[in-house]
């Protein structure tokens, strides 16, 4: 039977796949996931409920909870958490030159990309005395690169190449055993030796997340976590916050193509195939006016899909949360994909440069066809790391910003900070602050007794 996307007659008939499902509660959660937590666990418990056991038993025991819960969860026993740099060389010496190239590469131009991003430190002497910006580099950061059946060490590139244009002292990658092998993909300890990373373990989803977030005595502890995964790993992302630092929160990832007569089919289906194959709940959308081109790609999608490896998991995805859906025109179809706001929003039309600035909400915005959401996930340069859900509309995607923290620099005459005491004492005795208003009054020339 041929792989299906849907048609839309409008965008009010698509509202099923353009209103995000978002699983909060027992009910939302796939069957499998929960039976899956009561074979662990013991009994039937939210993810929620089941990662904060797990974090506060890594917190509480440190490695002796990662091991133990590592062979309950995965199948995998390891004495050594730790994965050694010979290890990595070896992994990069057995690939073949070519995607050994393809990896190096992808590297330098994630690397260049990343390089010229400005983070600019700043004073300024005309305000009284000197205040300014210091961005300083975060000491640690942890990498969290998912494994599975489709291992990533793009992701790892992603994550690791800005956090060392940023100038992080310590990089360290968190990625999980294969089941069948109990060892972390050779492909991912090859990018560790690309990227350059420090340190390597084994381990995964929200087990890495509390080693990494709390430390053991062989996770160190980080100051922030970086890098999306499945269901357990966003969980104790969102768990964690306050203990470290968080890139961001990531569910499934997505893509809107924006198309117009002008668009190849083949390509703009090849395109939403490469989305839906990540994940049964990735999410594939076209939007165009043109039903001739609508009717082309749903062709097109059912004859590529047939020779695809992984499409037992396009199926899904395409049925749950894929379309093609047919606007009225251009502007239409611009305005829907930016009140979407996907993690990539794909422009295959003529006048690329008309539509583009309209955009104000993706984390990435392809110009063109031959900009394709393919060379972003590995190539291009801009990492791939993007927001998700919807957060596109106040968050960007992974960035050199995001392994820097801002320092304020205050350093005013005597003159500037007698002037603002006055104001000072007077805001803060509004807020009824009085220790604040008399710190405030000891600095008022002629002030020296307090009232």
């Amino acid at each position: 039977m041929a792989v299906m996307i849907a048609i839309y007659e409008s965008v009010e008939s698509a509202a099923g796949i353009l209103k995000r499902r978002i699983m909060s509660t027992v009910e939302d959660v796939p069957e499998v996931v929960l039976d899956s937590i009561k074979r662990v666990f013991g009994e039937a418990l939210t993810p929620e409920a089941a990662v904060a056991r797990l974090l506060a038993d890594v917190r509480a025991r440190g490695d002796d909870a990662l091991r133990e819960w590592t062979e309950r969860i995965d199948g995998v026993t390891t004495q050594a958490l730790e994965v050694p740099k010979s290890a990595w060389a070896e992994a990069y010496d057995g690939l073949s030159p070519e995607l050994r190239g393809a990896m190096e590469r992808a590297a330098e131009r994630i690397h260049d990309f990343h390089a010229r991003q400005p983070i600019p430190n700043w004073t300024s002497d005309d305000m009284g005395g000197t205040l300014g910006q210091r961005l300083v580099p975060l000491e640690r950061v942890g990498v969290y690169v998912p494994g599975g059946t489709a291992p990533l060490p793009s992701s790892l590139l992603m994550a690791a190449v800005p956090a060392r244009v940023a100038g992080v002292d310590e990089v360290i990658v968190c990625t999980p055993a294969d089941k069948q092998t109990g060892q972390p993909s050779s492909l991912i300890l090859a990018a560790a030796q690309v990227a350059g990373v420090d340190r390597l373990f084994v381990l995964g989803g929200a087990l890495a997340v509390a080693a990494m977030a709390f430390g053991t005595p062989s996770v160190p502890r980080v100051d922030k976590v970086v890098g999306a995964g499945g269901l357990f790993t966003t969980v104790a992302k969102r768990q964690v916050y306050g203990f470290v630092g968080l890139d961001g929160i990531y569910g499934p990832t997505e893509t809107v193509v924006v198309a117009d007569d002008s668009a190849d089919p083949r390509w703009v289906a090849a395109d939403l195939l490469a989305q839906a194959e990540h994940d049964v709940l990735a999410t594939a959308i076209l939007m165009t006016p043109s039903r001739v081109l609508a009717e082309a790609v749903r062709a097109e999608v059912a004859r590529q899909a047939a020779r695809l490896t992984r499409r037992d998991t396009i199926e899904i995805s395409l049925a749950g949360q894929g379309g093609i859906v047919l606007t009225p025109d251009l502007a239409t179809a611009v305005a829907e994909a930016d009140a979407f706001a996907p993690e990539h929003l794909c422009l295959s039309v003529a006048d690329v440069g008309r539509w583009a600035p309209q955009i104000r909400n993706a984390g990435g915005i392809f110009l063109g066809e031959h900009s394709f959401e393919v060379l972003g996930d590995y190539v291009a340069g801009p990492s791939h790391i993007m927001p998700t859900g919807g957060s596109a509309r106040f968050k960007g995607p992974v960035n050199v910003l995001d392994f820097v923290k801002v320092i304020n620099l205050i350093g005013l005459t005597a003159e500037t900070a007698s002037a603002l005491a006055v104001d000072a004492d007077r805001i803060a005795r509004a807020e009824s602050l009085t220790a604040h208003a008399a710190a405030a009054r000891w600095r008022i020339v002629g002030g020296d007794e307090i009232a």
